[in-house]
């Protein structure tokens, strides 16, 4: 276990804390309760055109896209078989729920807010929170995707970088079913890619050739329910696929420095009608 004392020379040094015991199991119980309501209330139809329509890239970035302003159930790849039909129920079938959950849903935001939240980004470095990113991710048993080498300053530019991730977990994360893997100290490489939108499309622009990790250089984060991983955001990470009889259950958060600039290619985009806001 790391403390919250040394967060900021642990993302120097290591590019990621774990601190245990962070979430309580009351927290944790009322935010998955909350998340199977969102994905009861889902209906499939909305998105199954992203997976299985003729103009499939289009929608599907039209769909991801827009979702930086709401709540949006997005299906695990393996969900459906050649006929565009679920594989198995709903509830088993769905990747994630994004991405500002944050900002629209009560109990996320109960979830999301808060002093200890705001107090410990600051000691990460980032003087003024902006929360720009909320996803539950739920590593389906069996059809649980992989996640692959990526880091998160790809998806959220700022000049200088300053993104820094917060992954709760809300079950026991391990090798079994999925868990984080992380190259130590990894942070000090270079951003490989940018992710950016153009004429509402969005694409990967390489930046550096740098090769993503090897096996010998991949760390497991195996972690308990209540564990919060606090992670630099150039620290590259993947996770496997789930193919175990378990689920995976996490949360994200995506902060910013509200003193850097903020790129106008990025993805998501946040204007008056639901501005970007930190933890108190």
């Amino acid at each position: 276990m790391q403390t919250i004392g040394a967060l900021r020379e642990r993302l120097q040094t290591d590019g990621f804390a774990v601190i245990e015991g962070f979430k309580s199991a009351a927290a944790i119980a009322e935010l998955r309760a909350r998340a199977a309501e969102i994905v009861e209330a889902f209906d499939p139809s909305v998105a199954s055109g992203v997976f299985s329509a003729a103009d499939e890239n289009e929608r599907a970035d039209e769909y991801f896209l827009g979702s930086g302003s709401t709540v949006r159930c997005f299906f695990e790849e393996e969900a459906f078989d050649a006929d565009g039909e679920l594989r198995q129920p709903k509830g088993l079938s769905i990747n994630k729920i994004g991405h500002a959950m944050h900002d629209l849903d009560p109990v996320f935001e109960r979830f999301s807010r808060g002093p200890e939240l705001d107090a410990l980004v600051r000691r990460a470095g980032i003087a003024e929170p902006h929360v720009y990113q909320s996803m539950y991710i739920f590593k389906q048993p069996h059809i649980g995707g992989e996640v692959r080498w990526h880091q998160d300053a790809t998806y959220f530019w700022t000049e200088p970088q300053t993104v820094v991730t917060l992954w709760f977990a809300l079950e026991r994360a391990d090798r079994t079913n999925g868990c984080l893997w992380v190259q130590r100290g990894g942070q000090r490489t270079p951003l490989r890619e940018r992710f950016v939108v153009e004429n509402r499309v969005g694409k990967p622009v390489k930046l550096d050739s740098t090769p993503w990790p090897s096996e010998a250089d991949a760390e497991p984060v195996e972690v308990e329910a209540g564990t919060l991983v606090v992670f630099h955001g150039r620290l590259p990470h993947y996770s496997a696929p789930n193919r175990s009889a378990v689920s995976r259950h996490a949360y994200t958060l995506h902060v910013v420095d509200g003193r850097a600039a903020y790129a106008r290619e990025n993805w998501l985009q946040r204007d008056a009608a639901l501005p970007v806001r930190g933890f108190v």
